[in-house]
């Protein structure tokens, strides 16, 4: 078990905050994330049953550890002989979410670089904040959300997670502080390098008015913001908080809502939207 202590220590351990993965427009807006690519994702497959991970610097399992109880990932992950090292572990739920491709379902991952299994789910480390007993994991289709424990087949459930190990290096450096307030209605992500708007729209927007918002937005000094990845909202989230997983210092007043990204779901003609 995670404590909340523990998860306020979680050290940054990416050195880059790779793109989602997604070239191909499946809906059009000005601004999608098919449109814009920053950190592609790009891995090496080092024939010791490791991949390395060339944007976050992260060095994964090349094939996951197949299904098990998220009680036993931790013990599983500690004793593994690859690669000729050691340290490995279950990976954090912002580690994880950086080798999902949302170029690619069912597997939601690069196949010419990580083994196909049939895991509908990848564990994480974390369990929820508010709860021991439901913990972060990672979905086939490119979601990652908190789940009960009991959900695994060894653990009496119907669903398939799986552990895929990971292990990293170097620790990302340490920040005073996450968050810069930039006294201007923008704050800055020390970690990813991302600014953000500090409020976010005053009212509920469909996903193409998002778009719109956006374009029309000067902040800071700047006008060229847009509609982040998902991956890029993903970082924004907290997982030692919840309604709202932000972190509400920097972010006050933050709505517990749904936020749009700019990724779409592939698959779906154009009508879903992470």
């Amino acid at each position: 078990m995670i404590s909340t202590l523990l998860l306020l220590a979680i050290p940054w351990t990416i050195h880059r905050l790779p793109d989602t993965g997604q070239t191909r427009r499946y809906a059009v807006a000005n601004g999608d994330d098919s449109t814009i690519t920053i950190n592609p994702p790009a891995f090496t497959v080092n024939n010791n049953g490791t991949v390395t991970d060339l944007v976050t610097g992260l060095q994964w399992q090349q094939a996951d550890g197949g299904e098990m109880k998220w009680e036993s990932a931790a013990a599983y992950c500690a004793a593994l002989p690859l690669g000729g090292v050691t340290g490995w572990r279950v990976p954090y739920a912002q580690e994880l979410f950086t080798i999902q491709n949302h170029g690619a379902s069912n597997p939601s991952l690069d196949t010419t670089v990580f083994t196909r299994s049939n895991a509908e789910y990848w564990w994480a480390a974390e369990p929820r904040a508010d709860s021991a007993t439901v913990a972060w994991a990672a979905n086939a289709g490119g979601g990652i959300g908190a789940h009960p424990v009991t959900e695994t087949i060894s653990a009496g459930g119907a669903k398939r997670f799986h552990v895929r190990c990971v292990r990293h290096s170097v620790a990302g450096p340490e920040l005073l502080s996450r968050y810069t307030d930039n006294a201007d209605g923008t704050v800055t992500d020390n970690q990813t390098g991302l600014m953000w708007a500090k409020a976010e729209t005053a009212a509920a927007v469909t996903w193409e008015e998002a778009f719109g918002a956006v374009r029309s937005l000067t902040l800071g000094g700047y006008s060229d913001w847009r509609v982040p990845n998902i991956k890029e909202l993903r970082s924004l989230h907290t997982d030692y908080a919840v309604r709202p997983s932000i972190d509400t210092k920097f972010f006050p007043n933050t709505a517990q809502a749904i936020f749009w990204s700019s990724t779409t779901q592939i698959g779906q003609n154009g009508v879903t939207a992470w």
